[in-house]
């Protein structure tokens, strides 16, 4: 076999040549040499440079995996020796999320639509009077379906855009995907809450809500504590697809069927597709917002001059006012449910 000198280059440097102890098997079919060429190549990577190089990336403080020696089990690479603790890459990982993704969630547009929003439904249901209870339940409603699904889309986006970064860092053997996954969970509790808080401080005050700060309080807490389950579902359907298109069909989808199975455009569902509201996140935070306005034993006017029960009232009775613990146990389910579905999706795609 006649090998070209660039060939030869490239052999001394890996350690194979003339002054190697290594000999070349020589064949007599030419389309077989950059094949073989590579192979030396390779072979002589692992052998004689891929050790050292491990030692010296540890030496400066980088995150190592034990190299695959095949490309096509880059997944399967395993993580069982690191030269930073998980805390470190954990730390590293938090902050480098929050630079980076600290503009794009306080960006113009975005404060814009979210402001704008609130201001335009805080004029619409301007101090509301307490006897017209259809309005506030309405209002309430609004609360729940803007940041149910709110979230939701912005949340489908993150890991389809971030897998081919994702790849390549964990490829190289940066950090553990389990460091990755809690930095970017809670980097993104004080970016994604921010304007929900916001939003909330708005167009409650606005909209002429029991003036009462635990009341308030407590309605703000329910309209976070959503969000995080709503972003928890982005998430899961992102990382399960990872695909743009696909994934926005399916939360559309999805996002649809809460909609109308949330307890305020049907109150009476029928029995066999009644289980589709207890899936519903957004007929959870809908009841509890009420939970929070209103008690069993509040009295509205009904009429001039009569006084009816606030948990007789239809769109009321439907959902009802007891088990409010029930269901913040049932959210916290969500909650920790689908982002545990999000990261072991991440596990057999990355």
């Amino acid at each position: 076999m006649k090998f070209k000198y660039e060939d030869h280059e490239k052999l001394k440097i890996a350690g194979i040549g003339p002054d190697s102890k290594q000999t070349i098997e020589q064949g007599d079919n030419p389309e077989q040499e950059p094949k073989y060429v590579r192979e030396l190549l390779v072979s002589a990577y692992d052998k004689h440079i891929s050790a050292r190089l491990k030692v010296e990336l540890c030496s400066s403080d980088v995150n190592n995996y034990n190299y695959a020696k095949n490309a096509s089990t880059r997944r399967n690479v395993k993580s069982e020796q690191w030269c930073t603790s998980w805390w470190h890459q954990f730390k590293v990982l938090l902050l480098r999320g929050l630079r980076e993704r600290r503009f794009e969630a306080f960006n113009r547009l975005r404060i814009f639509q979210v402001i704008s929003v609130a201001v335009l439904g805080g004029l619409l249901w301007w101090h509301t009077p307490t006897s017209h209870i259809e309005d506030r339940i309405a209002m309430l409603f609004f609360f729940s379906v803007f940041w149910g699904f709110y979230p939701l889309y912005n949340a489908v986006f993150t890991f389809p855009q971030e897998r081919r970064m994702l790849i390549k860092e964990r490829s190289s053997g940066m950090y553990r995907l389990s460091s990755y996954f809690l930095a970017r969970t809670f980097g993104d509790l004080p970016l994604e809450l921010a304007l929900p808080t916001a939003f909330t401080f708005i167009i409650y005050w606005m909209g002429g809500l029991k003036p009462n700060a635990v009341t308030f309080l407590l309605s703000l807490l329910v309209v976070l504590y959503s969000v995080l389950v709503s972003q928890s579902l982005g998430l899961a359907i992102g990382a399960i697809l990872m695909d743009v298109k696909q994934a926005t069909t399916l939360a559309s989808v999805t996002t649809l069927a809460f909609l109308i199975a949330g307890g305020y455009y049907i109150q009476q569902i029928p029995p066999f597709i009644v289980w589709l509201k207890y899936l519903s996140y957004s007929y959870y935070c809908y009841k509890l917002l009420l939970g929070v306005q209103y008690n069993v034993d509040d009295y509205y006017e009904c009429s001039k001059g009569i006084y009816c029960r606030v948990a007789d009232f239809p769109a009321i009775k439907s959902v009802g006012l007891n088990n409010l613990w029930i269901d913040v146990a049932i959210m916290a389910l969500m909650l920790v449910g689908y982002r545990l579905i999000a990261y072991i999706a991440l596990q057999r795609v990355i």
